[in-house]
Formats: C-alpha cells, sequence, structure tokens
C-alpha cells in the first residue's frame, strides 16, 4: 500500500511540471513567451520543489504539514492552469486524485525517508 500511494505521489509530482509546461505552452501570447514559459515553469517548480518540498529537501526549512501545504498548493496551482487553458475534466480529477493521495500519505504517516549510508 505505502509503496502504491508513493509511487502515485510521485507520479503526480511528474504531471504537476507537465502541466505547467503545457500552460505555459497554450497561453494566449508571442510564440517566444510561450516556449520561455513551457520550459521556465516547470523549470522553476522542479528547483522549488527540490530545494524545498522533496523528502531529501536541500533546505528542508518547513516542517512536514506545511511541506504536505504547500505541495497540495502546487498541485491546486496545476490544476488551475488545466483550468485555465480548457481542459476542465482533467483539472478536476486531477485535482480529486490530488487530495486523495496528498491526504492518504498525510494521514498514514509515509513521509518518512530511510537514510541509508
Amino acid at each position: 500500500m505505502k509503496a502504491i500511494l508513493l509511487t502515485v505521489f510521485f507520479l503526480l509530482e511528474l504531471a504537476a511540471i507537465t502541466v505547467f509546461g503545457f500552460w505555459g505552452y497554450q497561453i494566449n501570447a508571442a510564440l517566444a513567451v510561450k516556449i520561455i514559459l513551457a520550459v521556465g515553469a516547470p523549470l522553476v517548480t522542479i528547483i522549488l520543489w527540490g530545494m524545498f518540498l522533496s523528502p531529501k529537501a536541500s533546505v528542508p526549512i518547513f516542517s512536514y504539514p506545511v511541506r504536505t501545504a504547500l505541495k497540495l498548493f502546487v498541485f491546486i496551482v496545476a490544476s488551475a492552469a488545466l483550468w485555465v487553458v480548457g481542459q476542465f475534466t482533467l483539472a478536476i480529477i486531477f485535482l480529486l486524485l490530488s487530495l486523495i493521495v496528498i491526504a492518504s500519505v498525510f494521514l498514514l504517516n509515509l513521509h518518512e525517508v530511510n537514510n541509508v549510508n
């Protein structure tokens, strides 16, 4: 059960990164702006997630509940990005799946990272 939930959580992270790139390219702007946002939005998300939100964050300045809330915020923004570009069904599915998986991981306390030295 733990492995399945954590795998789905990771896939949601990858999906959110993909959504930000999709959003960047779908907005109504010049081609150069679309390309910059399609590359930049996922890149910024990856960097910030790795620094602050990943299980082995390089700057773990937040407690687990705060990190969980911030992860939920990223998924909500990804859902909103899908909504903005007209992918209403995908936005709702992504949001509901995110809520279920994050709540499950949080309530079952599956956040701990085993450091193997």
